[in-house]
């Protein structure tokens, strides 16, 4: 099988994956209502491969078929343009509001195929061939992949291994004549309902005595035991042209229960080795792999958030000093996230077996950034809009012949923006920062990435540990030339006398 269409990833969802939501058991993913809107789009993006086949399919090296560029290992610099130009297409026509788009995992496995000498250290022989034999069955088949990596929260005094008696984190109970069987839960499984896989890989790094928890695996959405407990749905019911990006972008997130889960032994790629678990997200390049599609993304929604923010100026005329400075923050937001993804990608370079990723200093940047970002601009979208978000009459009310004239008249912008015009740039404002679904998106955005407050930690040991400091020894270095010989040292001025007595105090 070469890239699917969109129809062919729909059938897929069709299987008896146990996914809850609102108290209800979805039976079909694909057209229940809290779930038809992103599960369309996603198809879209499956048909997008064959509609711009140049920018997102390429022959694989060694079948030969067209697979997704995202699924490819990159091994040059021109590799890694390719795939911008892939990832970019999508985060085009998800306006950046889908985080966990499948190129996001994609991505991910290609970079962990890619170091086969990070995978098999330690003996993990078995391990590493099986991951590499997974990423030719995901990239070949073109599945959608989701993932699973955060533990859950229960008590922040405790290691999250030894929270709830150690049987909260996912761990191997047993072994079996055909794998492991594995217990406990994880989050945040962004795209879970939607996805044919769950790939289970390292989120932070285990302690000396953890090897049971040290387990990384992928199964089928629809394996017994496996269950999906969603958030509540932000998926908007209303027509698109009420609701333009909560009736099609809401890629819910899950907390993902290992309910006693058989995983073939096909499917484990590690089994309690600390040590190698711990090197998958710290040596591996995951970060400079990785944030080449994060960024990307980003910039694109960073981009139509100051597209929409200069138009809605535009819509009443507003060109005030502080309009414009709003509008100017925005951009540099944009630019500065461009150049940084320029940098990073200036300064590829062969990480090891041969594999090609991103210079990672930009990118330790990027990462607490970001989530600074985004609530911003979302704040400066809504100081913007005022009331204007939320006075936007609907479609059907636009079409009511009692109703138009009104309209036409109450809800004009400046020049010759008719009701029509004006009242979609709002209502997509409004969608974009105020809803449900625009909630979930900043939080997401504050998140995602990891503590913001701890990557700028570590941005600064990393860069303290490498730095040689040489513009301040140039300085410490330099003993200053001591006056020439027979001269004398010019002494300070002394400020000259004040008629302004001191207060008594000082006098005393």
């Amino acid at each position: 099988m070469s890239a699917r269409t969109g129809k062919e990833y729909l059938a897929g969802l069709a299987d008896d994956r146990e996914i809850w939501l609102g108290g209800e058991r979805l039976e079909d993913v694909a057209n229940h209502p809290a779930t038809s809107g992103a599960a369309t789009t996603l198809a879209g993006l499956f048909d997008l491969q064959h509609e711009q086949p140049g920018r997102l399919l390429a022959l694989d090296p060694d079948s030969g078929e067209r697979v997704g560029v995202s699924h490819l290992i990159p091994r040059s610099a021109d590799d890694l343009a390719r795939r911008h130009d892939a990832l970019a297409c999508v985060a085009e026509r998800t306006l950046g509001l889908m985080g966990r788009s499948p190129d996001y995992i994609n991505v991910t496995l290609a970079g962990f195929a890619g170091r086969p000498d990070i995978w098999s250290r330690n003996g993990n022989d078995e391990g590493c061939a099986n991951l590499l034999a997974y990423h030719r069955q995901v990239m070949t088949n073109d599945w959608a992949l989701t993932h699973a990596i955060v533990n859950p929260t229960v008590d922040r005094s405790l290691p999250e291994t030894a929270a709830g008696g150690g049987d909260v984190v996912v761990h191997k109970v047993a072994d079996t004549a055909n794998g492991i069987v594995v217990r406990g839960a994880r989050a945040l499984a962004t795209l879970a309902p939607f996805a044919d896989e769950m790939f289970v890989y390292p989120g932070y790094p285990l302690a000396e005595g953890d090897e049971r928890y040290a387990v990384i695996f992928a199964i089928p959405m629809a394996t017994p035991g496996l269950k999906l407990m969603c958030r509540d749905s932000y998926s908007s019911p209303a027509p698109a042209r009420d609701a333009p990006l909560s009736s099609r972008f809401d890629e819910q997130d899950a907390v993902v229960i290992f309910d006693d889960v058989e995983v073939p032994r096909d499917r484990v790629f590690l089994d309690g080795d600390v040590d190698v678990y711990n090197r998958i997200m710290q040596r591996s390049g995951w970060t400079a792999n990785v944030m080449q599609q994060t960024t990307v993304r980003a910039l694109a929604k960073l981009q139509f958030a100051w597209e929409l923010a200069t138009q809605m100026a535009a819509a009443v005329n507003n060109g005030a000093p502080a309009v414009l400075e709003n509008l100017g923050e925005i951009w540099t937001y944009v630019e500065l996230t461009r150049c940084a993804l320029a940098s990073a990608e200036a300064g590829a370079h062969e990480w090891g077996s041969g594999t090609w990723f991103c210079a990672e200093p930009p990118f330790a940047a990027l990462r607490p950034t970001l989530p600074r970002w985004f609530p911003r601009v979302n704040e400066i979208i809504k100081l913007l809009g005022s009331h204007s978000l939320l006075t936007t009459p609907t479609r059907a009310e636009l079409e009511n012949p009692a109703l138009r004239p009104l309209l036409e008249r109450y809800y004009q912008g400046a020049g010759d923006l008719g009701a029509d015009e004006r009242t979609a740039l709002f209502r997509l404002a409004w969608d974009f920062v105020g809803t449900g679904l625009a909630g979930r998106s900043e939080l997401y955005e504050r998140f995602y990435l990891g503590s913001a407050g701890r990557f700028l930690q570590l941005a600064q040991r990393t860069a303290a540990r490498t730095a040689d400091f040489g513009l301040l020894r140039s300085v410490l270095d330099d003993e200053p030339a001591g006056p020439p010989s027979g001269a004398t040292l010019p002494q300070p001025r002394r400020p000259a006398p004040t008629s302004v007595p001191a207060p008594a105090s000082a006098q005393a």
